[in-house]
Formats: structure tokens, sequence, C-alpha cells
């Protein structure tokens, strides 16, 4: 029987999961994507063009692989019909056929939206910096059990949409929150519609059936680690779980099945929106690595913030997560740096710390090292032959920190640009 392999981000999310999804799926026979929602955008590049991905797989693009959005996804109609419909103008033909949605995956509603955007305002200066797209109060529903699911389409719709919608709308107005939804709740059941001609499935079963029938089963995460609603940076987090625990718990597989589990990670760090960033840079280099990296949200447009690697929060991912390989995305970023550093530990009131504490605030400080940078341009390189004696020492350092092998480094966003290390014989 065959194992599920997870691929996930170490990090604040935006590591390039999307890419290396995508250059991993030939070996796989199904993708799948296991919680988050469509605040997470997936870019990929290819033939000179960008796509973003928001909710589908990013396994969608490779022809003949079964692609599936499990139950710990948080779909938005309206957001998922200009999604696929963008895909089906772009010539990616047969989505219906090859797309795959769990009917226990909780709906986004027209009201989620209003929720959110007004529970944001309260918070005022302790505002999360959240997209403003529902998932949060969709997630609240769903564990307060006030949820609506895909599968709720096949049976009595209308009535618990309406009951949600009635309940959702005495707490805006207990917020004195002025809206008219008519609009935006046309074009959602528009996209309800849409959804309709989709395969809506009992995922689990299906899933475990293909391990059963020895396929190949890669999952993919959203967001990252750091935003793990339990082991991130609380309050500052995702409203799901982006650990690779949240692989069983997202797609009803067992801990058993879980086979191979792919960190990613960039060579610098990044973040968007609010919270505790110990490494970020507010200064030239950060804006330098911004700059170089394109580091602006692929569904927001919002500026991230840059920094350097943490390798006190890293270890701490690959921890929870049990990670078996490593991926570094955006080598070539760096391509220009003389000196590069890595934060390797905090001082928290006056000591120093190399595990990740409970909280991280303004007052951490990191303890860096520094490494000399390659100065060459990597982004043509095809072999790891071709690596400069300073980008070699820069891997060998975190493979010894981290203690787990770097498998891909990418050196560029196109697919082609991934250099595949330590291939299994």
């Amino acid at each position: 029987m065959k194992k599920v392999d997870v691929l996930l981000g170490l990090q604040w999310g935006d590591e390039g999961k999307g890419k290396i999804v995508d250059v991993l799926t030939p070996n796989y026979d199904v993708i799948s994507r296991f919680q988050g929602g469509p605040n997470a955008g997936h870019t990929l590049e290819f033939n000179g063009r960008k796509h973003i991905l928001r909710s589908i797989p990013s396994g969608i693009f490779q022809g003949g692989k079964v692609n599936v959005i499990g139950n710990g996804v948080v779909l938005d109609p309206l957001l998922f019909k200009q999604e696929a419909e963008s895909l089906e103008a772009g010539g990616h033909n047969g989505l219906k056929k090859q797309l795959y949605i769990s009917k226990k995956a909780h709906l986004i509603l027209p009201t989620h939206r209003l929720l959110d955007t007004a529970y944001e305002a309260a918070k005022g200066a302790g505002k999360i910096g959240t997209t403003g797209k529902g998932i949060g109060p969709a997630y609240t529903d769903k564990v307060s059990r006030n949820g609506v699911r895909v599968g709720d389409l096949l049976h009595n719709f209308s009535e618990v949409y309406a009951k949600a919608k009635a309940r959702h709308e005495l707490i805006l107005k207990s917020m004195n929150c002025e809206y008219d939804i008519r609009e935006l709740e046309e074009q959602w059941f528009e996209g309800i519609e849409y959804l309709k001609e989709f395969n809506l499935i009992d995922s689990e079963h299906v899933i475990n059936k293909y391990l059963g029938e020895d396929k190949t089963v890669l999952a993919e995460g959203a967001q990252g680690t750091m935003l793990d609603i339990d082991f991130g940076s609380y309050p500052f987090v995702t409203s799901s779980n982006t650990v690779c625990a949240g692989c069983c718990t997202g797609l009803g597989v067992s801990p058993r099945s879980i086979g191979e589990v792919y960190g990613i990670f960039k060579a610098y760090c990044t973040r968007v929106g609010s919270g505790p960033f110990p490494t970020e840079l507010l200064d030239e280099t950060g804006d330098k690595l911004c700059e170089i990296g394109h580091e602006f949200g692929s569904v927001t447009g919002r500026r991230r913030r840059c920094g350097w690697i943490d390798l006190v929060a890293l270890k701490y991912a690959i921890m929870i997560n049990g990670v078996t390989r490593l991926i570094m995305m955006k080598s070539d970023v760096l391509d220009t740096f003389e000196t590069i550093k890595a934060c390797i530990a905090y001082v928290i009131d006056g000591k120093e710390v190399v595990e990740f504490p409970y909280s991280i605030s303004d007052d951490v400080e990191p303890v860096y090292v520094e490494l000399p940078g390659w100065q060459t341009d990597m982004t043509t390189m095809t072999s790891e032959d071709e690596f400069p004696e300073e980008f070699n020492n820069y891997l060998s350092f975190l493979e010894e920190e981290l203690g787990i092998p770097v498998k891909i480094v990418s050196v560029g966003p196109d697919r082609e640009q991934t250099i595949i290390r330590y291939e299994e014989q």
C-alpha cells in the first residue's frame, strides 16, 4: 500500500510551494490540497506565462493527473468559478473530469466576507492583517458546528444557507455594520451552480482507495508552518492546521499513511500582514530582497516584509512536521549579496535561546552568523556541478544546522530552473 507524501511550507508562507508541486507532479498519480482557503495564492511560471491558483491543487497543469480539494479546505464558490474559468480560458480543458471536490469541505459564504472585514476593523491597532476573504469566519463556523458544507448542495441547501445567513446578519447588526450584499450574493450563487458541475466526492474514501490501489499521492499544503493555528506566531496566524498533521485531518488519512515530508523554505525569509518577525530588515537590504525577489502577494498584491533566514523557527518547523527532505527556493535572489546572514538564536530578556519560544515579540533580538555570498548569477545553472563554492558552503551550513538534506534547489521562477540534488538510486 502506497503512502501520502506531503509538501508544506516551513516559514510564514509564500515559499513557492506551487512551483515545486508542479515539478514533482509527474511522479504522482493524485495531487490533493488539504487545508486553507483562497487567501493562499500559489504562483507558477512556465512557457513565459505566470499562473496563479487559489484553491485548485497545483498539479492541475500536468495532464492526466487526478486533483482533489480535500475536506480541510474552505471554498468560496465565486472565487473558485473565476479561478476555474481562467484556467479553461487558458486552454486547460477537461477540468471538470480532472478535479474532484470533497463533500465535507466547508463553503465561504458572502456574509463571511462581511464578518471578516468587520472583525478586523474592530481589532484596531491589533488587527491580524487578513485578506478579508472570509476564511477565518468560515473556519469559526466549522468549529462551532454552524458551517455550510459542499455536500449540503445535494440536500436541503436553501434551508441551511438561509439559516447561516440570518445568523451572520444578526452579528453584523450588533456591530452596526452597513452593507449591501445583493450583487455579491448573486455572483456567489452563480458560483454555486458552477460548483455543482464538478465531481463532489467522499474524498476520504477516494484517497484511501487510491492508496490501496498503489497509486501515488502528493498532498499540497497552503500558507506555512509559522502560520499554523496551534504552533504558529499566535494570534497572527491563519485559521487552519498548516502542519503535516493537518494532512491527516484534511484528507482523512491515517498518520501511518504519511511517507516523505517535503519542507519548503526560502533562502531568506518573508512575512505578509501583521505579527512578529524577528529577522525583519527595515533597511536597504530588506528593500533589496523585496525588489529582487518580487515579494508581493500573488492574490492580494501586498508587499511582503523581508529578512534573513531564521534557523530557530526553521528547526522548530522541521521538528513539528517530521520533515525528511528540504527544498530551498529563491536562492538566486541572494546572488548579488557580498555577505549573507543566518539567525541561529534569539536573545530574550537578556538570555540567548535556541528553542522557539511560547511567543515572540519586537523585543526578540536575533543572533546572526555571517557567511560569504557567492556573487554569481545562478539563474542559468542546470546542475549542482555548476554551483559556486560559496553556495555549496551555504548549503552545507544549512544541512549541518538543520540535520536534513536539501533535496531541491530553485534558481529562478520557471519550472525549468529547478535543480534536484541527491538523486536516489
